[in-house]
């Protein structure tokens, strides 16, 4: 169980900083086009990884990583749309509570089931998440819109949890990067749709496939932490990663943080405290 906590946190850790990465590059070039090219570049990634960690893996586990790719493509899509539309302060925090709380349910239905103290680590970490992603401003008569766009991400980012922690051990990493082939895929389709360019030049191509490789070892240490402990535990430590795109924005951009912020950091790290000891 602590091994998989460790790793779960270490995810967090990959994913926060592809976002961060991901969200200053995104102020030089289409956020569709860093999106795209990240997908790729995680791929390429996570290929190479399967050379030193091959694997057997079967029909069924790439069924599953086509399900992960098309929840994280369309998770993806839904929050940009939210960003596009200046409505980020209420869709980035129900995505990231969403993403959360699905795994929760999921892995309840399943049969698991945590101790008092991990239950109220799960509980302390919603909120926590949400005060964390909590961005000021905003347009109020945008609230429904936004709740709508979050909700629909968060279930996307929730699927892309659950079904890639159907991914047996036994099957490598490859089909992550098979996930991650058919998610560029689908934000190519979604922003074509959209009128959304997609495509970078190769002197912005940094942004994307820095943030894609950071997003690859996010995705399987996520993985390897589901093979070691429960899905909602997990999943819950892992969503905690919008503590780190804040803390990466404090200590890089010189941002300041706000109260609730400050907040949401102290519950996050009670979170993972309380989760730890039970």
């Amino acid at each position: 169980m602590t091994i998989g906590i460790l790793l779960a946190l270490l995810a967090a850790v990959g994913y926060g900083t592809s976002d961060f990465i991901g969200g200053f590059g995104s102020g030089r070039v289409s956020a569709w086009a860093v999106a795209f090219t990240g997908q790729l570049a995680g791929a390429g990634a996570i290929v190479g990884v399967s050379l030193v960690m091959p694997g057997t893996p079967s029909l069924r586990d790439f069924g599953w990583a086509a399900l992960a790719g098309l929840g994280g493509a369309i998770g993806s899509a839904f929050l940009y749309r939210g960003l596009a539309s200046g409505r980020m302060g209420i869709a980035a925090p129900v995505s990231a509570v969403g993403a959360a709380i699905l795994p929760v349910l999921v892995g309840t239905a399943l049969g698991e089931r945590p101790t008092s103290l991990v239950w109220l680590g799960v509980l302390v970490a919603l909120p926590a998440i949400w005060l964390v992603a909590r961005e000021s401003g905003g347009d109020p008569a945008g609230r429904r819109p936004a709740m709508i766009d979050g909700g629909i991400a968060g279930l996307g980012f929730g699927c892309l949890f659950v079904a890639t922690a159907q991914i047996p051990s036994s099957a490598g990493v490859l089909p992550l990067a098979a996930s991650q082939l058919i998610g560029a895929v689908v934000i190519a389709v979604i922003a074509t749709a959209l009128r959304k360019p997609w495509r970078s030049s190769v002197r912005h191509h940094h942004w994307g496939i820095a943030a894609g490789a950071l997003g690859a070892v996010g995705t399987c240490l996520y993985l390897a932490a589901t093979q070691a402990a429960d899905l909602g535990v997990t999943a819950v430590l892992t969503s905690l990663y919008p503590a780190i795109t804040v803390v990466l924005a404090v200590a890089v951009l010189k941002e300041r943080i706000r109260p609730t912020q400050r907040v949401g950091l102290a519950a996050c790290g009670a979170a993972v405290v309380l989760v730890a000891i039970g």
